[in-house]
């Protein structure tokens, strides 16, 4: 059934859009500009018609590459960090232009692992996005390439924008890439068909995709599958479509027959503060061993709070509020949690009672699959 986006705002109330370099890009890195006013006049009817949008985008390394050319003596680390410094103006300045012609304000939000690793500076990221949205902004995510390097980078701006779509409550995540979704096969060839849904319980999706990587983005498919199935276990609508289609993102909203490959979300949706935890694994700044007490405690079918007394051993450095992983003696991970202690005084009282627990069970996600996936 086809319908109008006007009447599509209760199950639509705030989406993600997360638009991939291979979209927004020519094949000599520069941007395609007339591919992104398409995008962003998609974005314009959804937000004529009160639907909030978040665009999360790639592209400012691979703009960066069409302005500059870095000098020989340049290292690979300092070149990245210049391209996106020239490569993000341009980018911001193109979509800030384009919403321009439609009367809508834009604004820019650069994020780094850092701003998710801290329950305080998460919150106020979020905030500002909210206000943002109140105020009828629409708000520009990116990851700050000019000072992410390395360990503080994200894996790909399929992570990031899953974050976005988890903090900011949204009701579906729609990721733009250059094909039409998961095929079983190679797309074009004979016998090859899109996988239309993937439900939670569905298995052996991993074996149809491919490890190709585009040429100006770090992810691939096998990372925004990995992303989708994540964000749709916390209740949220993951599509993956062709951003290079005409108005892809409404015509999926509508309800018409167009390819993509539809995440059915799980029926439950987790709290804002278990998902800031659930996302927070690559931010982890310690490992906590426990014995064999406490792991079936953690497991237990009643929701139950890590004691000092259950842990035998502490690794990694960690301050009060960081977010450590939990794993038994057989190095099986079972989990994340936000510490009420920081690592000195709790490598100091191992094993003893103490009055509050290490870490709270409102603060405290506990592996699926525990005791089935190794740690390391």
């Amino acid at each position: 059934m086809v319908y109008e986006l006007k009447n599509r705002k209760k199950e639509f109330p705030r989406i993600t859009v997360k638009v991939g370099s291979n979209v927004v890009t020519q094949d000599d890195g520069s941007l395609n500009t007339w591919r992104i006013s398409r995008i962003v006049e998609d974005i314009a009817t959804l937000y004529r018609n009160g639907i909030e949008v978040i665009l999360v985008t790639s592209g400012a390394v691979a703009a960066g590459r069409s302005e500059i050319v870095p000098s020989r003596k340049t290292n690979i680390i300092e070149a990245k960090q210049i391209l996106a410094a020239v490569g993000q103006v341009k980018l911001m300045s193109s979509y800030q232009y384009l919403f321009g012609k439609y009367g809508i304000p834009a604004g820019q939000v650069l994020a780094t692992k850092e701003s998710f690793i801290d329950r305080r500076h998460y919150l106020n990221m979020r905030n500002c996005i909210f206000a943002m949205l109140d105020n009828n902004i629409i708000p520009v995510v990116n990851e700050n390439d000019t000072i992410s390097v390395n360990e503080l980078m994200f894996t790909d701006n399929d992570e990031l924008s899953c974050l976005i779509s988890s903090m900011m409550d949204c009701r579906a995540l729609f990721i733009l890439t250059n094909v039409d979704g998961i095929y079983t096969g190679i797309p074009g060839d004979d016998g090859t068909e899109l996988i239309r849904e993937v439900r939670p319980d569905s298995t052996g999706i991993e074996k149809y995709i491919f490890s190709f990587r585009s040429e100006f983005g770090r992810g691939g498919m096998h990372s925004k599958y990995l992303s989708a199935r994540k964000i749709a276990a916390e209740g949220i609508n993951v599509y993956i479509a062709n951003g290079l289609r005409d108005s892809i993102v409404s015509d999926i909203v509508r309800g018409k027959e167009v390819p993509y490959t539809h995440f059915i979300p799980s029926a439950s949706r987790v709290n804002s503060v278990k998902k800031w935890i659930s996302h927070s694994e690559t931010f982890a700044r310690g490992l906590v061993v426990i014995n064999r007490g406490a792991r079936d405690a953690l497991l237990g079918s009643k929701a139950s709070s890590l004691l000092l007394v259950g842990v035998t051993a502490i690794e990694g450095s960690f301050e009060k509020g960081d977010i450590v992983r939990i794993v038994d003696e057989d190095r099986s991970y079972l989990g994340l949690g936000k510490s009420e202690y920081d690592s000195e005084w709790a490598k100091e009282n191992i094993g003893k009672k103490c009055g509050k627990p290490l870490v709270h069970y409102h603060y405290l996600v506990v592996n699926e699959k525990a005791g089935v996936e190794p740690a390391f």
